[in-house]
């Protein structure tokens, strides 16, 4: 059985290459995502950076740490709290010590962080020109910031901004660009003290810390938990590995799927040759396990190759990962071998997998039947792909229908957005056959009305050959669908929060503020504008354990009741915004106590536990609805947003000029409502948009190299009919622009079953943003889909005439006689 299954390979090499080719790419992505999701399992170890030289370190909390009844949780604090003044002079008594002050600079336009000069010793920061700072207008910054002494710069600190003299450099230490200032100025910029470095007894530090509550005493490998990020590196990893995780599934559907279509057409490519060994008096039972042997050698060729492969791109792929900013720029791939085991074994499962059906099939035949079935496609899909195909949809409509019925809000999550649309394509995709014929000839409708024959033919070869047009159009469907689907959700739930942030701003006429602390000077004189109400708000946080188990973070903000009522558009539901005082919250209806007037116990940014009524409650719309709390329950929160409405006969202009004068005075942007809006229009950021088009770029590429392999193994195996052709006057020329204009008609088909599935599953994103209360029109990626269908388009054209123009290299009358 071996002997002939490599017979028959070698006389079919076009048709088994291209079932190579699928496999090998399908195993090399699944390998070379796996080893680098591998990789991201262990962060390395880093050693204290900032705080290296100092042997003790006192620093508040950043974690808040909750017993539960299964175990101890743990959740960020956003604003921890200072260092007591008093416990400062205390360790102070114990040993030398360097108090440091940590605030956000712009220096020369560049964005950097402050500290006192005594600190600079604690990493310890090397002196390379110059001398330490004496004066408040003096500064020592970093090298790496390519500044020299000597030279006069802007500076902006949240204490304000003026001009200041660099008197010294330090060597760049490499985890941040530092400003120095005299110890005084820096007091006076940020008074609160963020860590003290101690050269003392470590015991005797614990003994006198212990009974201040929320500080932490740092010693040996400990005290890199004061260094800035310091769980970058977990973080990191752990959104490298949702990415590829992400990466891995869908590569994963996209490969299983297109090796099984192609092996499948494969078979199917075959009908003749498995009639004629019928009528030679071959049993089914002999074809079926012929064809499982041809499966069995390519799949574990192409498996191993396709390891081979994976094992060499893995490295690149890490290095293109880290070159984006999605990984740590030490990111590489470990040894692990696993992933290489489960891809070989993966690729072998789906080629017998994918031929296993159609050889039941093919041995099914009667031997007429069988030679009466060689060249043109019946017209009913088999009873066992109906059935699934249609068990898929089903299936996946009824999620999709489901989650509209029970929580919306679930569709707009990545997880369930990127993974929903895979169960439709599917489902289409396993029905391919029984849309084709019906599709191909309206889309044909009207090129077969135009002179001449070749929109005719076209229509009548693609709606003869079902399985050809489904095996070709099930890449492009994939492609289309998915483009569309991924970005046309992702554009359509940033207008819907473009759309709610509006609503919710719609109060204020301006709005100062950018990523950090508004200069103080800023919002006296605001304050003093005539004809305006504002309100100053901060950024903070809270959080709440939900069933006894779970910590639930949420982003909230500070803010006067007066000011937010007066500038502010909230979506309640039920509540008055007017109740919200120091004794209370604004929650939204995601929390599990969302009850008008009932306390629940919330953990604020500093860690300090407090109960709260609940004064209102908010729509969770898109999730951008947070919740709001008055400054007395945002302690250590700096204001970082200044809104501003303006009263009646208020003269606008003149606000706004007193308003951009005092921006420019102290570094503070300030844009209109309408402007601020679209200057921060909610958007998938820089790395989140790298993610998803490095996702969207390995399905794509797979799937038009399918595309292409798929056409070839196609077009050649038409060389009878192209000879036929030729016999009956059709010169070269017109045998190619026939085969083009079908290619193209193929890839029509596949584009429309996949807009279908996406404008189904846009829909359905659509409806659950309706039923949040967002308006949001349905975005649709005209351009990147134009484009990924432009390019299926000559993909599919020159992959079908180069195998074209080299059949009819032989003479029509040679060509017309071959046998199979």
């Amino acid at each position: 059985m071996l002997s002939t299954a490599l017979r028959s390979m070698r006389t079919r090499w076009v048709t088994f290459t291209g079932s190579f080719v699928a496999l090998t790419l399908g195993v090399g992505l699944t390998a070379m995502t796996g080893q680098a999701l591998a990789s991201t399992f262990d962060a390395p170890e880093r050693a204290p950076e900032r705080f290296a030289a100092a042997p003790v370190v006192v620093a508040p909390s950043n974690t808040l740490r909750v017993a539960t009844p299964v175990g101890e949780r743990t959740a960020p604090l956003t604003d921890p709290r200072p260092v007591p003044e008093a416990l400062a002079a205390g360790l102070a008594r114990l040993g030398r010590t360097a108090e440091d002050r940590t605030f956000p600079v712009e220096a020369a336009g560049r964005e950097a962080v402050g500290h006192p000069w005594s600190i600079a010793a604690a990493t310890p920061y090397r002196v390379v020109s110059g001398r330490a700072p004496a004066a408040p207008g003096e500064v020592v910054v970093t090298g790496g910031a390519g500044l020299r002494t000597g030279d006069r710069i802007r500076v902006g600190t949240p204490g304000g901004a003026g001009t200041r003299t660099v008197v010294g450099t330090v060597a760049d230490a490499g985890f941040e660009s530092a400003v120095f200032f005299t110890d005084a100025e820096a007091a006076r910029i940020r008074p609160a003290v963020d860590a003290v470095a101690v050269h003392a007894d470590p015991a005797a530090v614990r003994a006198l810390t212990r009974t201040v509550p929320g500080m932490s005493v740092l010693t040996a490998d400990e005290r890199r938990r004061a260094d800035p990020g310091p769980d970058r590196d977990r973080e990191a990893l752990t959104a490298v590995n949702a990415l590829l995780g992400t990466a891995a599934g869908i590569t994963g559907f996209v490969s299983v799927f297109v090796v099984a279509s192609t092996f499948s057409f494969a078979v199917a490519q075959r009908r003749r040759e498995f009639g004629l060994l019928r009528t030679a008096g071959a049993t089914p039972g002999q074809i079926r396990r012929a064809v499982v042997a041809e499966a069995l050698v390519v799949g574990a060729l192409a498996s191993a190759a396709g390891c081979l492969l994976g094992e060499a791109a893995a490295p690149r792929l890490a290095a293109r990962l880290a070159a984006q900013g999605l990984a740590p720029a030490w990111f590489t791939i470990g040894d692990a071998a696993w992933p290489l085991h489960t891809a070989f074994w993966t690729g072998l499962g789906v080629a017998l997998a994918g031929v296993a059906v159609a050889s039941h099939r093919a041995g099914r035949v009667r031997p007429a039947e069988a030679l009466r079935d060689a060249s043109v496609d019946e017209s009913s899909m088999p009873l066992s792909r109906l059935l699934g195909g249609s068990a898929v949809l089903l299936t996946g409509l009824g999620l999709l229908g489901w989650a509209l019925l029970t929580d919306p809000g679930d569709l707009l999550k990545r997880k369930t957005y990127l993974l929903q649309p895979l169960w439709i394509i599917v489902g289409v995709a396993l029905l391919a056959p029984l849309f084709s014929r019906p599709l191909t000839r309206l889309l044909a409708w009207l090129p077969a009305r135009l002179p001449g024959a070749t929109g005719l033919l076209a229509r009548q070869n693609a709606s003869a050959g079902v399985r050809r047009t489904a095996a070709v159009a099930a890449p492009v469907l994939i492609t289309v669908a998915l483009a569309a689907s991924l970005l046309g959700t992702v554009a359509t739930i940033n207008e819907g929060k473009a759309s709610e942030t509006a609503a919710v701003l719609s109060g204020a006429d301006f709005r100062a503020g950018g990523d950090g602390p508004l200069d103080p000077r800023f919002m006296q004189r605001v304050r003093h504008i005539p004809g305006v109400v504002t309100s100053a708000s901060r950024s903070t946080g809270v959080t709440v354990l939900e069933d006894g188990t779970a910590l639930v973070s949420s982003e909230a903000r500070a803010a006067e009741p007066a000011g937010l009522a007066a500038t502010g558009r909230l979506p309640l539901v039920s509540g008055r915004l007017a109740d919200l005082d120091d004794d209370s919250i604004v929650v939204n209806e995601e929390w599990e106590t969302r009850t008008v007037g009932r306390r629940v116990g919330v953990w604020l940014g500093d860690g300090r536990r407090v109960s709260l009524r609940i004064a209102a409650v908010m729509r969770v719309g898109t999730g951008g609805n947070g919740v709001y709390v008055t400054p007395a329950n945002a302690a250590g929160a700096a204001v970082d947003r200044v809104d501003v409405r303006l009263r009646a006969g208020a003269d606008r202009s003149a606000v706004r000029a007193l308003l951009e004068e005092a921006g420019r005075d102290t570094g503070t942007p300030v844009l209109t409502g309408e402007a601020w809006v679209a200057a921060h229009h909610p958007s998938a950021g820089g790395h989140t948009r790298a993610g998803l088009l490095l996702v969207l770029g390995i399905a794509l590429l797979y799937s038009g190299i399918s595309l292409a392999n798929t056409m070839v193994m196609a077009t050649s195996d038409r060389v009878r009919d192209f000879a036929v052709l030729r016999l009956t006057g059709a010169t070269k020329a017109q045998v190619l622009r026939l085969v083009a204009v079908e290619a193209l008609l193929v890839v029509a088909v596949g584009a429309v079953l996949g807009a279908a599935v996406a404008g189904l599953d846009l829909l359905g994103v659509r409806a659950a943003l309706a039923l949040l209360s967002v308006d949001s029109p349905v975005a649709v990626p005209w351009i990147p889909v134009g484009a990924v269908v432009a390019a299926c388009a000559v993909l599919a054209v020159v992959s079908a005439v180069l195998p074209a123009l080299a059949a009819m290299r032989t003479r029509p009358v040679e060509s017309a006689g071959t046998r199979e």
